[in-house]
């Protein structure tokens, strides 16, 4: 029996909770700040109507009780959660393997910092799944399963069974990493996410939108463009870090495109990725920019953040990065973050 913890109750920590709980040989608990909302039970369903029904084993805002007996601990977390949650349960870790299923925020490097060089740690590069709650603590819908994902993993002295079972409990083919760098640096949301978000707001000046844009399906040559100046640039960090050639491929690359255009005919047509509205608000008379989503609150300060930081530490030029970064940070609340590597 594989007992896991799973950290969080957003999107992702829903999908993971059904898909993990639905497996016989699993036992799923929850550690989470409002155990109440909860059901023992938990209802997952995917875009083509299969359903994962499993059942929670302990659900608790007591990180004792959450993380017994557990062999793995699991971080479904915004950036600026990890660190607290760390310290928080640093103490009933134990033997445990702690994990994440974002890395771009910082993981690794905070896992470092508050729980030593010597802690057995695994991240996902990319999530393994695209995920929406529908009813909070009962119900998610899974949207769309990745090909492959691959993870880093750190201080287990066999990599390879590891890689084994992260395979079979997220029911993905999955490759390891050669280096935590390689899971921490993605061109995914905080390069994906910020410049799409710049692309859009760059010049707004109040006006009411008639909708909530479409992020994927109403994609723009324009976005497409800032998307592979910002990616020019972070594939040149990556030319002087430690991290295998094609580990992370640019994002022309990813989406099987060659320049602006295909690579918008290509994001547009994903299917997964149709719902997919943007961050914004409804308010009197249409909808506006919200600056306090995740989009903000995470994309700009932790994941991009961290991409800049690398970058002047190695003297790499980035003014498409830094551009975008500075122009995000100056709309979020969260401009005097302190996020650092």
């Amino acid at each position: 029996m594989i007992r896991v913890c799973i950290c969080g109750g957003g999107s992702l920590a829903h999908v993971c909770a059904g898909v993990l709980s639905f497996q016989s040989e699993v036992e799923v608990n929850i550690f989470t700040r409002q155990p109440e909302r909860w059901s023992q039970h938990i209802i997952v369903t995917d875009h083509e109507g299969k359903t994962y029904k499993g059942n929670l084993n302990v659900i608790s805002n007591n990180p004792q009780e959450a993380m017994h007996d557990c062999n793995i601990i699991f971080l479904c977390l915004p950036g600026f959660a990890i660190e607290s949650t760390l310290e928080c349960i640093k103490p009933y870790i134990g033997n445990a393997v702690v994990g994440s299923i974002v890395c771009s925020t910082g993981f690794f490097f905070t896992a470092h910092r508050v729980l030593g060089n010597n802690a057995r740690l695994f991240g996902f590069q990319r999530v393994p799944f695209i995920a929406r709650t529908t009813k909070y603590g009962h119900a998610a819908n899974l949207l769309g399963y990745k090909p492959q994902v691959s993870i880093a993993v750190e201080n287990m002295e066999d990599k390879e069974e590891f890689r084994k079972i992260v395979e079979s409990l997220w029911m993905t083919p999955t490759k390891l990493l050669h280096s935590h760098y390689e899971a921490s640096l993605t061109n995914s949301n905080p390069i994906l996410h910020t410049g799409r978000i710049y692309s859009m707001w760059k010049d707004w000046n109040g006006e009411l939108y008639s909708h909530n844009i479409l992020f994927y399906k109403e994609w723009t040559v324009e976005a497409s463009k800032t998307l592979i100046a910002m990616d020019k640039e972070f594939m040149q960090l990556l030319d002087v870090l430690p991290v295998t050639p094609g580990a992370i491929p640019s994002l022309l690359e990813y989406y099987e495109s060659h320049d602006a255009i295909s690579l918008t005919e290509k994001i547009r047509s994903i299917v997964a990725f149709q719902d997919i509205t943007s961050p914004m608000k409804e308010v009197d008379g249409g909808w506006i920019p919200d600056f306090e989503s995740r989009y903000f609150t995470e994309d700009f300060p932790y994941g991009l953040k961290i991409i800049i930081d690398l970058a002047k530490e190695n003297n790499i030029h980035t003014p498409n990065l830094n551009k975008v970064f500075e122009w995000g940070m100056s709309k979020s609340y969260f401009s005097n973050s302190q996020s650092s590597v």
